[in-house]
């Protein structure tokens, strides 16, 4: 377990997801046991937007946290053999399968080489590994028509390998972002909803719509053949959990993430290269569909503002920041109207994402698995004042305001994990006039994550086989290195590595990715019982108690991150060849 001491900031805002029929505001989890939330409401931001009513807003408490972390051992150190100790610092690694090993037409094609890869990976010492599962495959036939019976077939191979599995619930389309090397649309029942009504869709500026995601403003509208977006979204979880119910029981199935958003993760589609976005451009806002609009111009109202509207100054998606009026240095970002509208762009991503979790949380509740939810690794742009990626994505994220951290408190109503990308990339690799700093935002992001007292999780955005990469992973996974007395301070739970491929089984890079493994498992063997590694699968547990967006928004008080090594203490060594490949990427990414 781990936490330390909340600051807090008093931003009053009210969080509007309407439904189709009523008002619905979010509402995030506390323990029953924490101390006065009343100081919230009387704490105030300058020129910070405010408004509240206090017959929804929740009164719970906000939670009590330690001043700094603290590692619970179930076992007294002293009682620990030498390799009991080391297995303490163990972090499971798991292997992302080929996007498109479950064909469009919800076929498994040529098993036998799909058994063969997963054999070497579990021969490399791998822990299992991770499969999108595909609603626009599933259910492509028509509402509630599920069809799981190529999913059954591969995680049956999946088990007889040996191997644990990671299961995404991946509401987005396939193809149209980087690395998506395959198409799998949404399903043609809902995309023919679509062609009337295009709203549907998430939408820029100038109206161009973006079919891979349904629009977070429909998650409460009964638009969709009767149903709501949430609605489902739930429903399709619940029929995997009964068509998957014996792999649940079997303990194959330890992790569930939920996607959120464009792949999968909890943001909007801002940087679509389907739309022509190259990096590092700075993305456009996605919240011109007629559904967005009309929430935003009810928060506006009763913000005392009806005059105020969306966003038409803030570029286009190749802009820089300083280009644009919203972005650049005085800019409406900073402005009572731009901090409005960031707020409520925020929250609503916010909301989106709890509403889903809870759902997902009711689907499997009782079943020994994690939740997790991915955020995506925004860091170009991440030194400017701006963060103007980081903001157009939905992450209000500033140099006095921390945009990650609500999130993860929001995580930790359901349980769930936080997964973030982009673990193996180093500011060195990235080109100046990005103003990119990976290094600094897997800092921020999984330092939040940790005072919130959840477990973190991450991966690489790019494949990458060099001992460099690999060696970023290690760093990140353990910021302090190893500790030869016990589980260390900071550890991620897992990281999962992109992705399974023929250029991965070539023999080099196979074999620098055992080593890799290998440290992973900080020089320990494959363990088949996570207890030993301090990772206990209870049954999931019901989604806490809800509390207050007030009392989210005071975790955005900025703090400095824990501190990292300079580098870890388990390194990788790749030879000739694969240092090389790391000087590479610093000289021309």
């Amino acid at each position: 377990m781990t936490s330390v001491t909340l600051g807090s900031l008093g931003e009053k805002i009210r969080l509007h997801s309407r439904c189709f029929f009523c008002p619905n505001v979010l509402f995030i989890n506390v323990p029953e046991n924490a101390e006065g939330a009343s100081k919230v409401w009387r704490q105030g931001t300058k020129n910070a937007p405010t408004f509240s009513s206090p017959s929804i807003i929740s009164r719970s408490p906000p939670q009590a946290v330690a001043s700094e972390i603290s590692t619970t051992e179930p076992k007294a150190a002293s009682t620990l053999t030498y390799e009991e100790k080391m297995l303490r610092n163990y972090v499971p690694i798991f292997v992302m399968l080929p996007l498109g090993v479950i064909k469009v037409d919800n076929v498994l094609e040529d098993k036998d080489k799909l058994v063969k890869e997963l054999k070497e990976l579990q021969a490399a010492g791998v822990d299992g590994v991770m499969i999108d599962v595909w609603w626009g495959i599933i259910e492509s036939k028509g509402p509630k028509q599920y069809d799981w019976t190529a999913y059954r077939s591969l995680f049956q191979a999946v088990q007889e390998c040996g191997l644990k599995l990671q299961a995404i619930m991946s509401f987005h389309q396939c193809g149209g972002n980087v690395g998506d090397v395959v198409t799998i649309p949404l399903p043609q029942w809902v995309l023919d909803i679509g062609e009337s009504d295009p709203d549907i869709f998430y939408t820029n500026l100038k109206g161009k719509r973006n079919p891979e995601y349904l629009t977070l403003g429909v998650d409460n509208r009964c638009l969709l053949s009767g149903r709501t977006a949430v609605e489902i979204y739930s429903d399709y979880m619940k029929s995997f959990r009964e068509n998957i119910a014996d792999f649940l029981e079997t303990g194959l199935i330890i992790d569930i993430e939920v996607g959120l958003g464009p792949a999968g993760e909890l943001r909007y589609p801002s940087y679509p290269e389907s739309q022509g976005w190259v990096f590092p451009g700075i993305g456009e806002f996605q919240c011109y569909d007629k559904y967005l609009q009309a929430d935003f111009k009810e928060a506006a109202t009763a913000a005392g503002h009806p005059e105020w509207e969306l966003p038409d100054n803030a570029g286009e998606y190749n802009d820089t920041p300083e280009s644009t009026e919203f972005f650049k240095s005085n800019g409406t970002y900073l402005t009572e109207k731009g901090k409005f509208f960031l707020t409520w762009y925020s929250n609503k991503l916010l909301s989106h994402g709890d509403q889903i979790l809870d759902e997902a949380n009711k689907a499997f509740v009782g079943c020994k698995l994690k939740l997790a939810a991915k955020v995506s690794g925004i860091h170009w742009w991440y030194k400017a004042d701006n963060h103007a990626a980081e903001l157009t994505a939905g992450y209000y994220n500033l140099k006095d305001r921390d945009g990650y951290r609500p999130i993860a408190r929001m995580l930790s109503r359901h349980h769930a994990i936080l997964n973030f990308t982009c673990l193996e990339m180093r500011d060195s690799e990235q080109s100046a006039d990005a103003k990119s700093a990976p290094q600094e935002l897997v800092q921020q992001v999984l330092s939040g994550g940790w005072r919130e007292n959840i477990e973190v999780a991450g991966e690489n955005a790019l494949s990458r086989y060099d001992s460099t990469a690999y060696n970023q992973i290690l760093l990140n996974a353990r910021p302090n290195g190893i500790n030869r007395d016990g589980q260390p301070k900071l550890r991620m739970y897992g990281v999962t590595y992109l992705r399974l491929s023929d250029e991965l089984l070539q023999k080099t890079n196979l074999n620098l990715f055992k080593t890799f493994v290998k440290k992973m498992h900080a020089d320990q063997d494959y363990c088949p019982d996570p207890e030993k590694y301090n990772h206990h699968l209870g049954p999931l547990e019901r989604s806490k108690p809800e509390i207050s967006i007030e009392h989210l928004l005071e975790a955005t008080k900025a703090e400095d991150p824990f501190p990292w090594d300079k580098e870890t203490d388990m390194k990788v060594s790749g030879g000739l060849l694969s240092n090389l490949i790391g000087k590479l990427f610093s000289l021309f990414k």
